[in-house]
C-alpha cells in the first residue's frame, strides 16, 4: 500500500510538472498539450515502461533451453521467495550489474549483464538475483520503472525544448526561460524524482534478498565486487539511460560519471556491506 501511494504521488507530481512546463512554453495551449502528454505518459509508463527499460539495454530474453544454469538459479530463488517465475534477460554489457522491472510480481522480469555472469561465483550471483527478486517481492519495481519513464521523458523534453518554436522571444534565439528549463530545471527535476524513491528500499532489498538466498555474506561479497568494477568498467549507455535508470541497479553503474554525481540514488555500499556482514554473524540486519 505504501509503494502504491508513492507511485500515485509520483504520477501526480510529474503531471503537475508537465503542466507547469507547458504553461511556460506555450501558455494555455501549451498546458492543454502538456495535459494530454501527461495522461498518455501515465498510461504508457504503467503498461510499457518495463519494455522500454529492457530495450534501452538491448536485453535479450533467455529460457531454460539456452541458459539452463542461470534460468534454473532464478527459478529456484523465485520458488524460495514464493514468487511467480519472472521473465529472465541477459544484457550485453561487461560491467557486472543487474536489475528487476515490471508492474507487479505477475508481470516481472529480471535482467543480468554478461559481465556479472562471468565475474561472480555462483553464491555471489545468487545473492544479487535474490536482491532483485526482493525488489519484486517488496513491490518496488513499479515505482522504479515508472520513474525511469518519467525521467526519460523529462530528459527528452529538455533536449528538444531549445529547438521548439514555442516559448521563443522576439529575437532569433530561444527564450532565456527555455534555456533555463533546459540547463537547470529539467535535470534538477529528474534528479529529484529519483531521490524521491527512498533509498531505504535498497537496505530492505538487501535484507530480504539475504533471507531468500540464505547467505548475507554472499550478497555482501557481490556488492563489493560490483562496486569495484563500476569504477573501472563504465556501463555503456545513452545520456538518457544514465539519468533515468541509475536507481534500478543494486549499485549505481554511473556513480562516477556526469549527472549521477549530483544526486545519490543509493546508500553507501560500505554501509550496506557492514549491515549484511552483521546479519551473517548475528542474524539481525542492523
Amino acid at each position: 500500500m505504501k509503494n502504491s501511494m508513492r507511485t500515485v504521488f509520483l504520477m501526480a507530481l510529474v503531471g503537475a510538472l508537465f503542466l507547469l512546463v507547458g504553461n511556460v512554453l506555450g501558455g494555455q495551449g501549451g498546458m492543454v498539450i502538456a495535459f494530454i502528454f501527461a495522461m498518455l505518459m501515465n498510461f504508457f509508463s504503467y503498461w510499457y515502461s518495463d519494455k522500454m527499460v529492457l530495450k534501452m539495454y538491448r536485453a535479450k530474453e533467455v529460457t531454460r533451453e539456452n541458459a539452463p544454469q542461470f534460468y534454473g538459479m532464478v527459478e529456484d530463488l523465485a520458488r524460495r521467495a514464493d514468487l511467480p517465475m519472472p521473465k529472465v534477460y541477459i544484457i550485453p554489457q561487461q560491467q557486472p550489474n543487474a536489475f528487476a522491472t515490471g508492474r507487479n510480481p505477475q508481470n516481472a522480469a529480471v535482467a543480468a549483464t554478461q559481465g556479472i555472469l562471468q565475474s561472480l561465483n555462483e553464491r555471489e550471483l545468487r545473492g544479487v538475483m535474490a536482491h532483485e527478486l526482493a525488489h519484486i517481492k517488496n513491490r518496488d519495481i513499479l515505482t522504479q520503472t515508472i520513474v525511469t519513464a518519467f525521467v526519460s521523458a523529462i530528459t527528452m523534453i529538455s533536449q528538444f525544448a531549445i529547438f521548439l518554436p514555442i516559448g521563443r522571444g522576439g529575437g532569433d534565439g530561444p527564450n532565456p526561460i527555455v534555456l533555463l528549463l533546459t540547463l537547470i530545471l529539467a535535470p534538477l527535476a529528474a534528479g529529484m524524482l529519483q531521490a524521491a524513491i527512498s533509498r531505504t528500499r535498497e537496505f530492505e532489498a538487501d535484507r530480504v534478498g539475504a533471507e531468500i538466498c540464505g547467505s548475507a555474506e554472499s550478497l555482501a561479497n557481490a556488492l563489493k565486487k560490483i562496486q569495484a568494477s563500476v569504477q573501472q568498467m563504465p556501463m555503456q549507455a545513452s545520456e538518457t539511460a544514465q539519468r533515468s535508470t541509475a536507481h534500478m541497479f543494486p549499485v549505481n553503474p554511473f556513480s562516477a560519471r556526469g549527472m549521477s554525481k549530483l544526486f545519490s540514488t543509493h546508500p553507501d555500499t560500505g554501509l550496506r556491506i557492514r549491515k549484511l556482514m552483521n546479519m551473517e554473524k548475528t542474524g539481525v540486519y542492523s
